[in-house]
């Protein structure tokens, strides 16, 4: 697992017909809609953006995305800020975004765990949580060990499915049609000469992930970095999130895998089981 730079949403004109009639068919409500989209590229933005290019990447007239911004605005979703009134997100739409972590109490119940388990490894340990819409992992907490060189990415970030630990893990647990679907959507990158690109190679890494019980990034994301992961399930014995240990090849040898992929198994079920989980 290693730091991601998020890269800004492609501007792309959807001609207006075409986005109203895919509203109408899914039963939307084209505002609402509308509003979430442009929630969304802001909060790709990862900073400020301007209201004509918010516009053009929703493919919305200056005066509906103003109107729709302003709306927002009004309930603390969205602010401006700047000389130049570029928009950012509000700390309303934090507020609800995290309930979903507060509904389950997941953060307070596992931050603890990592904790411990950054003691007992000696390297920076995540939790991540699987962005169902564009099947994405997403760092939401993380504890960094004190060693100088260590793992360190954003909360927020997102991880490469095909070559991260956390990833590779969410990805062991699916069907193999699902799984075909995914990577056809997703593609491989290549992020280093180590990353799985094969299709093949990457579904026996899978195989072997599940064999082991933890997945292995091995340099596949940044060079010099390693990463062991495992699924932690709910009372569904579905993936819901994943817990990861992180950091230099210089210290993650290949006799050190093993035992840390021991720690992060270890740690997973104790966090299942405490969720109410019965995967694990």
């Amino acid at each position: 697992m290693a730091t991601s730079a998020s890269t800004p949403a492609k501007r792309v004109k959807k001609p207006k017909a075409a986005a109203a009639t895919g509203s109408a068919a899914t039963g939307q409500v084209q505002s609402l809609t509308r509003g979430l989209k442009l929630l969304e590229y802001i909060a790709e933005a990862q900073g400020s953006v301007a209201l004509t290019d918010l516009a053009q990447q929703a493919g919305l007239p200056n005066s509906t995305t103003h109107r729709l911004l302003t709306t927002m605005q009004q309930q603390g979703f969205v602010r401006q800020v700047g000389d130049l009134g570029l928009w950012t997100i509000g700390s309303h739409a934090f507020v609800v975004g995290s309930s979903f972590l507060q509904s389950r109490n997941l953060l307070a119940m596992v931050h603890p765990m990592l904790r411990r388990l950054m003691e007992e490894s000696g390297e920076t340990v995540n939790l991540a949580v699987l962005d169902h819409s564009d099947y994405q992992a997403i760092i939401i907490d993380q504890v960094q060990c004190n060693a100088l060189m260590r793992m360190s990415a954003p909360i927020g970030g997102k991880l490469p499915m095909h070559a991260s630990g956390a990833g590779k893990a969410f990805l062991s647990t699916l069907p193999e049609e699902r799984l075909v679907k995914l990577l056809h959507k997703i593609g491989l990158h290549s992020y280093t000469p180590l990353t799985k690109t094969s299709p093949v190679n990457l579904k026996q890494e899978l195989a072997d992930t599940r064999k082991r019980g933890y997945a292995f990034d091995d340099e596949e994301h940044a060079l010099g970095l390693r990463c062991v992961a495992t699924c932690i399930y709910d009372e569904h014995n579905d993936a819901y999130a994943a817990i990861s240990i992180s950091g230099p090849i210089s210290r993650i040898t290949d006799d050190r895998v093993t035992e840390l992929g021991a720690l992060v198994i270890h740690a997973a079920k104790e966090i299942t089981q405490a969720y109410g989980g019965g995967k694990h």
